[in-house]
Formats: C-alpha cells, sequence, structure tokens
C-alpha cells in the first residue's frame, strides 16, 4: 500500500511560497538587469506553474529564436527541483515604463555605473516619469555621492501621499543598490500613479479624499429661477 502524500501545513505553505517567490525575483533581477526586468507573476495551475517576467526590452529576454527564455527556464526547473514539463516561463512588455518604479530605479542604476553625476541622473529620470503622465516622483539617493562622508539626497516632483490604505494601490516603489568602488548607493524610487478608469495606466477606484462636484440638473435650474421670481 502506498503512503499518503504528506499535507503541509497553511503556515507553512505560505513561508515556502514566499521564500520561492523572493529567490526567483532575486534570481531574475540579477540575470536580466540589462534587460530591464520589472517584476514577476507566479501562477499557479493543477498542471504546471506559470512563471510571468516583465520586462521593457522582451526581445532581449526572449534571445534568439527562444533559446534565452530556455535557458532561463532550464536554471529554475534545476534550481527549485521542478520537473521538466511542470514550469513555463513566459515574457511580458511593459505597457508604460515611465510609471514601472522597477524600470526606474534599473535605468538609474545604470546612468550611475556609467559614471553620469546624481543630480543629473535622477532630474533626469523625474522628468521622464512626470512626462509619462504620473502624478508625483520621489527618488532618494544615500551613500558616499561625493566625499568620504555619506549623505542622502532627496528629489522630488509633484503629488506624493505616504500614509493610509490608497499608498498601496496608488504608490509603486522599488529599492536598488549600486556597486560603485567607492562605496555601496543606496536607490530608493516611488512613483504616484494616476486614476484610471480603464486600470491601464492605474487603479480603477479614485482616491477617497477627492471630492467630485456635478454640475446641476437644467430642471433644478428652472425650478430655483421661478422661485426667485415670484
Amino acid at each position: 500500500m502506498s503512503a499518503a502524500p504528506r499535507r503541509i501545513s497553511k503556515k507553512r505553505k505560505f513561508a515556502k511560497d514566499g521564500v520561492f517567490f523572493a529567490e526567483l525575483n532575486a534570481f531574475l533581477q540579477k540575470e536580466l538587469a540589462e534587460e530591464g526586468y520589472s517584476g514577476c507573476e507566479v501562477r499557479v495551475t493543477p498542471s504546471r506553474t506559470e512563471v510571468i517576467l516583465r520586462a521593457t526590452k522582451t526581445r532581449e529576454v526572449l534571445g534568439e529564436k527562444g533559446r534565452r527564455i530556455r535557458e532561463l527556464t532550464s536554471a529554475v526547473q534545476k534550481r527549485f527541483n521542478y520537473e521538466e514539463s511542470n514550469i513555463e516561463l513566459f515574457a511580458e512588455k511593459v505597457p508604460f515604463r515611465g510609471l514601472c518604479a522597477q524600470a526606474q530605479a534599473e535605468s538609474l542604476r545604470y546612468k550611475l555605473l556609467g559614471g553620469l553625476a546624481v543630480r543629473r541622473a535622477c532630474y533626469g529620470v523625474l522628468r521622464f516619469v512626470m512626462d509619462s503622465e504620473a502624478k508625483g516622483v520621489e527618488l532618494i539617493i544615500s551613500g558616499k555621492l561625493r566625499s568620504q562622508r555619506a549623505k542622502s539626497m532627496k528629489f522630488r516632483e509633484g503629488y506624493m501621499i505616504k500614509t493610509g490604505n490608497a499608498t498601496k494601490h496608488f504608490v509603486d516603489k522599488a529599492v536598488r543598490h549600486v556597486l560603485l568602488r567607492q562605496g555601496v548607493l543606496g536607490i530608493k524610487v516611488a512613483i504616484m500613479l494616476p486614476w484610471d478608469p480603464t486600470g491601464k495606466k492605474g487603479p480603477r477606484t479614485p482616491l477617497p479624499d477627492v471630492v467630485k462636484i456635478l454640475e446641476p440638473k437644467d430642471e433644478e435650474l428652472e425650478s430655483d429661477q421661478a422661485v426667485e421670481a415670484q
């Protein structure tokens, strides 16, 4: 008689899924840094596990005749002990690069690695994000920026909320580390997304403190004028 499959508690399952996602995200972030990696989504179906990679340069992620994505699939299979047909990777293009905090943090990282001045790099990112119809953006760079003494620089533009439930839906955040010769620089990017009823550029639900004043109807105007005439 074969042994029954071992059941796992919900607490252990959530912890296991979280560790898997964190390790997978770190691996892909390292491998696809130059391709503009902007996060991934894991979908578990009864037959297989699907991983959707979001990147700004999907052509480079796929590689020539799909070679690169097959190599990544094979690496993930071996690392996480999946059978050959049980996991599959797909690439998805980031529709609005200027509204993606991870893509902008990676862009800023490469500018700083290339030797561009911190202020110039940050103002370039600020302008690009605001031109992409974002409501606001905040960049924080900390570390040995010019001198041996570490300090922090903050760049802000537009409107940014800091507290409340709306921050979960409206503010996209990302953190990156830049390994330079003089030390490590930390990058924090926060982008305030616009309200979009279609749900493409931002959340479908408007901010809770936004008050919309409706125009009065024609009937109400006529009745008010009649009362004033009397």
